[in-house]
């Protein structure tokens, strides 16, 4: 199993609780131990000693408590137990410093906060847990889930059938590839492979010097989708592909409109030189334009036994 403990921040908030559904979902599917964390926001600094900040930390405290106990019960009548935990400080640290105690294998967040920034997710939180967590990430933007969710059935509303996986052939997205298709698996779903060929630059006499290279390199990226999508059927788990041009991430979320995606899956970093592709204008876009729940994988978790159903052994050849 590659998902057995799930950490899952909540702040109350509607949004919060989208991200509980899946979160509860995941836990239910994978028989995962599910943890639900509150931050008590608290800058350091500040004497938690003195009378008004005491106040403000003890009203805070009777928020999260009352907060924490809800979604207990609303698991507990989905037939689920959670664990939970309070902590207070910098909530992107504390996130981690919990992700790294709990040995989390996914952390689930939502996109929108009750603080009424138009997207949370990308604030300096969320933004340090995903470019810095020990494990993926499941980014779920608002009112993403069908209606329903009030039932006993903790995937009620809920649907992971169609998997979009964009690639650039990098380790980090064949890690990412790797993920989609264990969950594919867990949720019987079917896996999209993407491949988003960038417009060619003309040269300074309008010409185009690389028509060649481009035509070779398209030859090269139909043979490798073709290899992973035949990998991938024969795990049992059904696919197809897709190459198209354009902007990655435009081209990225038309197709998981077009589709319709349940759920898009990308690795954090690239092979175009980003430190932090979360950071960069593709994975960025995506985050903030998608509207199905995005899971990023920046440092994969599989166990010593697992055995790849995609291989990166011939990656770098490709990548060259």
């Amino acid at each position: 199993m590659t998902i057995e403990r799930i950490l899952l921040a909540t702040d109350g908030s509607q949004w919060a609780e989208d991200a509980e559904a899946y979160a509860t979902c995941l836990a239910a599917s994978w028989n995962a131990t599910l943890t639900a964390m509150t931050v008590l926001e608290f800058p350091p600094g500040l004497n938690p000693d003195y009378a008004v900040n005491r106040l403000y930390l003890e009203e805070l405290m009777k928020q999260a408590t009352t907060c924490l106990a809800e979604l207990k019960a609303r698991a507990a009548n989905r037939g689920l137990s959670i664990h939970t935990r309070i902590a207070s400080g910098i909530p992107s640290e504390e996130l981690l410093a919990a992700a790294q105690a709990e040995d989390s294998d996914v952390i689930v967040v939502g996109t929108k906060g009750k603080t009424g920034l138009e997207h949370v997710l990308l604030g300096s939180t969320a933004e340090r847990v995903i470019r810095t967590a020990p494990c993926p990430v499941l980014a779920v933007r608002s009112h993403t889930r069908g209606q329903g969710g009030g039932g006993t059935d903790p995937c009620e509303g809920i649907s992971l059938g169609r998997i979009l996986v964009p690639l650039d052939f990098s380790d980090c997205s064949l890690d990412a590839l790797e993920y989609a298709v264990l969950i594919a698996r867990q949720a019987g779903a079917s896996v999209r492979l993407l491949h988003v060929l960038e417009p060619v630059c003309y040269g300074l006499d309008f010409t185009l010097p690389h028509l060649t290279k481009s035509g070779r390199q398209r030859e090269q990226m139909d043979k490798r989708l073709a290899e992973l999508a035949t990998a991938i059927s024969d795990s049992g788990v059904t696919t197809d592909v897709q190459l198209r041009g354009g902007l990655p991430p435009d081209s990225i979320l038309d197709t998981a409109r077009a589709v319709p995606a349940d759920l898009i899956v990308m690795g954090t970093h690239g092979r175009r030189g980003l430190s932090h592709v979360v950071s960069g204008s593709v994975a960025e876009a995506v985050l903030r334009r998608a509207v199905c729940p995005v899971l990023t994988v920046r440092s994969p978790k599989f166990g010593p036994s697992h055995r790849r159903v995609i291989s990166t052994e011939s990656n770098h050849a490709t990548a060259t």
